[in-house]
């Protein structure tokens, strides 16, 4: 066990960490991710019934605690995993009405899960990783960063949807300060903005601690009126015989687009702000990571949570000190307490949490000053990389958009020659995957 101890306290650059460090980040991520808990439950439960809500509490939490585990011991990265949002929506209100119900759904995902894991042993994944242009790179940290900074806008209500609707109206539009949503977020930004200035250490975590009590102080933090022991009835339900159907596949097809872009996207990013990449630009052990990552969408599939992927909130811990797997141990064993204290977990409400992931955004937006804006072949295709990630409100169609302009315009150009064949075989898949879906 000290053997493990001291491999989880060097990162994957072999600088030491401290054990406050990362138990301070893993605070910072599981507090900016708890929503999962009660919001996965409340978009699944419109496919599998309102009676599964607290089941699927239960087993997101375990799915995303057994997950960030995995992530810490064999791939010893601050990745923390849980369902992912955009990913489950497909499940609860496509997948499950195509396949005919929720389990052949499930199925879907184990299938997935198990694919996807294949393209890594094989190597292709990582292989694509490494292929991607340095502009590129830079462009989907930054853009992933805009869009945590609009998730934080959208459940702080300081951005809301246009009224009316478009087209008739504005895309977005400015929220009400009065209401007290976001009120307390905005001062729980400013509370927060002041700590990090400071240089105060966990001024996120702090932000999110002060910015709940605020909450409280407003009546606006809902406390649990009672506590049930959990259940697991959801869990080992997949249909995979029912998931096995010729008309499934284009199904098929946009979850592993969708799961093997988005992983690719924020581990990238979470690299980039923790500097954990190599001389080369490349994560040591991505390999590792991605095989976990891979395993996860099964494992979520099983649970009947929906594909369990990276999250990009990790970016919290990593700009709280986080370097290490430890710090995803440690996420993973605040889920798991998570299964008998769900109902303290969901108790932080969404404006506590958006000044942290407002702020992360703006961290996340430092390697953008490294590209090269001169240089129009790449600079073009990481603007659209870059706009389109928050715009879309889908890291993998910003990425898509992004590898499809990039091709296009290198061919256009005449420079063809300047990218790997695998470009552009990905630029194809995307183009494919727009059409079929």
């Amino acid at each position: 066990m000290p053997s493990m101890f001291r491999y989880l306290l060097n990162d994957v650059r072999g600088r030491p960490t401290t054990v406050a460090a990362e138990l301070r980040g893993a605070g910072a991520t599981f507090l900016t991710m708890a929503y999962i808990l009660p919001v996965n439950a409340g978009i699944l439960s419109a496919a599998m019934g309102a009676e599964s809500t607290p089941s699927i509490v239960a087993c997101t939490a375990l799915a995303a605690g057994v997950c960030c585990v995995l992530m810490g011991l064999v791939a010893n990265v601050p990745i923390a995993l849980a369902s992912g949002m955009g990913l489950n929506a497909l499940v609860a209100f496509e997948l499950a009405n195509r396949a005919g119900s929720w389990q052949a759904a499930m199925g879907l995902v184990v299938l997935e899960g198990i694919l996807i894991l294949a393209l890594v042993l094989l190597g292709l994944r990582e292989a694509v990783l490494a292929a991607i242009p340095k502009s590129l790179k830079l462009a989907i940290g930054a853009g992933i960063g805009l869009f945590i900074a609009l998730i934080g806008l959208s459940n702080a209500a300081i951005v809301v949807q246009g009224v009316p609707a478009p087209p008739g109206g504005p895309l977005l539009a400015a929220g009400d300060f009065h209401q007290p949503a976001t009120a307390i977020s905005l001062a729980g930004l400013v509370i927060t903005a002041v700590l990090m200035a400071r240089r105060v250490k966990g001024a996120l975590l702090l932000g999110i601690v002060a910015t709940t009590g605020i909450a409280a102080l407003a009546n606006q933090v809902t406390w649990p009126t009672e506590w049930n022991w959990p259940s697991f009835s959801v869990a080992l339900q997949p249909d995979l015989a029912g998931a096995m159907r010729w008309e499934l596949i284009p199904l098929l097809f946009a979850l592993m687009m969708v799961d093997f872009f988005d992983t690719l996207g924020t581990a990238t990013a979470v690299a980039e702000e923790g500097d954990l990449m190599d001389e080369e630009g490349r994560i040591p052990g991505i390999r590792r990571l991605l095989a976990v990552d891979s395993v996860s969408a099964s494992i979520g599939g099983l649970l009947g949570v929906s594909s369990v992927t990276c999250y990009i909130e990790s970016a919290a811990g990593v700009a709280e000190g986080a370097r290490t797997g430890l710090h995803s141990v440690f996420v993973g064993l605040m889920f798991l307490l998570a299964i008998v204290l769900a109902p303290l977990a969901a108790m932080i409400p969404p404006a506590a949490t958006a000044p942290a992931l407002i702020l992360v955004g703006l961290l996340m937006l430092r390697p953008i000053a490294e590209l090269d804006f001169s240089q129009l072949d790449e600079a073009i295709p990481a603007f659209i990389t870059l706009i389109t990630i928050p715009t879309t409100y889908s890291i993998a169609h910003g990425i898509g958009y992004g590898f499809v302009s990039l091709v296009l315009i290198k061919l256009g150009t005449g420079r063809a020659g300047e990218l790997s064949p695998l470009m552009y075989g990905v630029a194809a898949a995307f183009a494919a995957y727009f059409v079929v879906t």
